[in-house]
C-alpha cells in the first residue's frame, strides 16, 4: 500500500470519526434537554465493528441515528474498496447495531476471488431466502454420497490448520451461518447413512419430509453480475474422460503434462511461465528450464486441453497400464472466461493420484471424490462441504438430485450462480454428450443446514 493511499485512508477515516462524533453530540445535546436528571449518568456504547464481539446495549442513542451511522461507515469502506482497488477482505467485517431487539443493519458481503483480492459486494437477501424441498424423491448413490461427505468431514479435520480458507464463512455468514453448522450437518448426514446402509434400507435422506423436518433449507438464487435477470443456477457437467497416452514422446503423443520437483519448486520458478511457454519447450531438452519438471505422460492436444479443464485424466498407456492424474499446483495465472482454451494463459502441473480428486491445498491432501454426487463450487465464497439439492422437471415431473460441493475451478472464484456436475467417468465427447442430455442446464438450488 502506498504512503499516499494510507494517508487518504488516514484522512478519510478521520473525517469519518469527527463527522460521526458530532452527530452523535448534536443528538443527545438535543436528547438532554427532555430527559430528567437521573438519566444523565446512563451510558453510550460504541458499536462494535468486530466479527467476535457481541452487539452492545446502547441507551443514549437512538436507532435512526444507529441506521445513519452504519449506512455513512459502510459507504465510506465501499467507496474505498471500489475506487482504490483496496484489497482487504472485509467479508469478516461487520457493523452491529445495539439494542436487545434491533436487527443487524449490515448484510453486505464483499465477494472475493482466488487471490483474495475484492471484487464486488452483494446483500446476503440477493442470494440466500428461506426455502422448502418439494415432495419428490432425492436422487443419489448411497454409498457414493457417503464417501464424498465422510471425505470432506476428515478434510476438515485434518487440514483446518493448514488450510484457513474452509473456515471462511463466506456469504451464509449474512445469514447467520457458521463453519460449525457446516460440519454439524455433515456429521448427522454421515450418521444417518451409515446406519440406514447398515440397516439395508433406503436412506431416509431421500425423503424430503425428513429433509424438511430435520434441516433448514435454504433457497439460494442466483447473483450474476452481467447477467441480473438469472434467476436459477447455470449447472455445467465436467467430467473425467479416457485417453490413450503415451509415456514417451512420439509424433502422435507430443503434449507432455508435467509434475514439479518438491526440491526445486520452492522458489516458485513455474509461476513466470504461461501455457504458451510451456508448451514451446522450456522443460525439454535444451529448454532453459529443463530438469525442473518431471513428465508424466505425453497427450494429444485434444486430450491434453481436456485434462486441463476436467482437472482430472484417466490415461491407458500402450504396456496395458493406466492411471488417474490429478492437477497439482498452477501457474497462478487467471482463467479468462470467454477466452478460448488453447489462447488461455493458465497452466497446471500434474501428479498421479489413486482416485478422482477434488478441492484441496495441495495434491497429497485433495478430497477423494464420486461422479453423480459432487459439486465444484465457490469454496472461498459458498464454501467447502455444503450439501446442494437441485430441483429441475423432467417431462413435467420434479427431479431433485443431492451432492455436495467437495470441488473447486477457476471458473467459480468468484461465481455465485454457477455449479458444475461430475457426471462420471467416459470415453469421449460423444459418450459424455448423451449421459448429461437429461441432465438440466439451469436448476432451483437449495443448501441443506442441520437444525
Amino acid at each position: 500500500m502506498s504512503i499516499l493511499f494510507s494517508k487518504k485512508i488516514s484522512f478519510t477515516v478521520s473525517f469519518a470519526t469527527l463527522l460521526l462524533f458530532g452527530l452523535a453530540n448534536n443528538h443527545l445535546s438535543s436528547q438532554s434537554k427532555t430527559k430528567q436528571l437521573t438519566q444523565q449518568h446512563q451510558t453510550v456504547q460504541n458499536v462494535s465493528f468486530t466479527q467476535q464481539e457481541k452487539p452492545l446495549t446502547q441507551t443514549g442513542i437512538s436507532l435512526p441515528f444507529i441506521q445513519s451511522a452504519q449506512i455513512l461507515a459502510t459507504s465510506l469502506l465501499n467507496l474505498l474498496s471500489a475506487q482504490q482497488g483496496f484489497e482487504r477482505d472485509f467479508s469478516q467485517q461487520k457493523i452491529y447495531p445495539s439494542g436487545q431487539n434491533l436487527i443487524s443493519a449490515s448484510t453486505s458481503y464483499a465477494v472475493i476471488d482466488e487471490l483474495k483480492k475484492y471484487k464486488f459486494s452483494v446483500n446476503g437477501s440477493q442470494v440466500f431466502n428461506v426455502g422448502k424441498l418439494p415432495a419428490a424423491k432425492i436422487n443419489f448413490n448411497q454409498k457414493d454420497l457417503l464417501s464424498v461427505l465422510s471425505n470432506t468431514r476428515k478434510y476438515y479435520q485434518d487440514y483446518s490448520t493448514q488450510d484457513p480458507d474452509i473456515l471462511r464463512t463466506g456469504l451464509l455468514e449474512t445469514k447467520g451461518v457458521t463453519v460449525e453448522d457446516v460440519l454439524k450437518t455433515l456429521d448427522f448426514m454421515i450418521a444417518v447413512l451409515k446406519e440406514d446402509i447398515a440397516n439395508r434400507r433406503t436412506t431416509r435422506l431421500q425423503d424430503p419430509n425428513f429433509i424438511n423436518a430435520n434441516f433448514k433449507v435454504i433457497k439460494w438464487s442466483a447473483y450474476n453480475p452481467k447477467s441480473r435477470n438469472q434467476q436459477q443456477l447455470r449447472i455445467t457437467k465436467y467430467a473425467v474422460f479416457t485417453h490413450v497416452g503415451s509415456q514417451k514422446k512420439t509424433s502422435t503423443f507430443n503434449i507432455p503434462i508435467y509434475s514439479l520437483k518438491d526440491n526445486l519448486a520452492i522458489d516458485k520458478f513455474y509461476t513466470r511461465y504461461t501455457k504458451q511457454d510451456v508448451l514451446s519447450g522450456i522443460y525439454e531438452p535444451g529448454g532453459k528450464e529443463f530438469g525442473k519438471v518431471e513428465p508424466l505422460a505425453y497427450l494429444t492436444r485434444n486430450g491434453f486441453e481436456e485434462a486441463l479443464m476436467e482437472g482430472t485424466i484417466l490415461i491407458k498407456f500402450p504396456d496395458g497400464t493406466q492411471g488417474y492424474f490429478n492437477v497439482d499446483r498452477s501457474n497462478e495465472m487467471p482463467y479468462v472466461r470467454g477466452l478460448k482454451a488453447t489462447a488461455q494463459k493458465r497452466y497446471w502441473y500434474f501428479r498421479k493420484v489413486d482416485a478422482i480428486k477434488g478441492y484441496g491445498y495441495k495434491i497429497d491432501a485433495k478430497i477423494s471424490i464420486k461422479p453423480g454426487v459432487t459439486f465444484a463450487g465457490d469454496v472461498l465464497n459458498i464454501g467447502l462441504g455444503k450439501v446442494i439439492v437441485l430441483e429441475h422437471n423432467v417431462s413435467g415431473r420434479k427431479q431433485l438430485q443431492m451432492g455436495v460441493i467437495a470441488d473447486t475451478g477457476g471458473a467459480f472464484l468468484p461465481n455465485l450462480h454457477q455449479l458444475d456436475f461430475l457426471a462420471g467417468i467416459f470415453q469421449n465427447q460423444k459418450d459424455f454428450g448423451q449421459h448429461i442430455g437429461n441432465l438440466p442446464d439451469y436448476a432451483t438450488a437449495y443448501i441443506l443446514l442441520k437444525k
